[in-house]
């Protein structure tokens, strides 16, 4: 249960968020917006799945921000290697055509950004996220 950004967990009352960017590989933009609107729907599947949450995302066509919340026990990378694992693995097997597209067909840059949020930066961090598309 979420209350006032706190999580009550059966051990823990936790707030833990991450601010995740990662590009596709060469910064080819191969995203377009059907593209987009799979890997959100693939994002907040896979979320569910490995237990954690995705606040909110915006996917442009070269690279992703994705704002998500973990219980303790999740590490980040762990976070990032399923978004980035499953996503690309799945879009490749829908879109064999986006292989062709990459050279040496991978789909993810290897390296990602990802930084803490606590509650004082988080409303900013939301907003940065969603006006992500609207800066061009």
């Amino acid at each position: 249960m979420k209350k006032n950004n706190l999580i009550h967990a059966r051990t823990c009352v936790y707030n833990v968020n991450y601010h995740i960017v990662w590009s596709t590989k060469y910064r080819k933009e191969v995203l377009d917006e059907k593209l987009q609107q799979e890997l959100k729907d693939l994002f907040l599947e896979i979320a569910k799945e490995k237990g954690f949450t995705i606040a909110t995302m915006e996917i442009m066509t070269d690279h992703v921000h994705i704002f998500a919340s973990a219980h303790p026990q999740v590490a980040p990378s762990y976070i990032v290697k399923m978004l980035k694992g499953i996503s690309a693995r799945k879009l490749f097997l829908n879109h064999p055509e986006l292989q062709k597209q990459l050279w040496k067909g991978h789909l993810w840059n290897s390296s990602y950004y990802i930084e803490t949020i606590g509650s004082i930066s988080e409303d900013a961090v939301r907003k940065y996220i969603e006006n992500q598309k609207t800066r061009g």
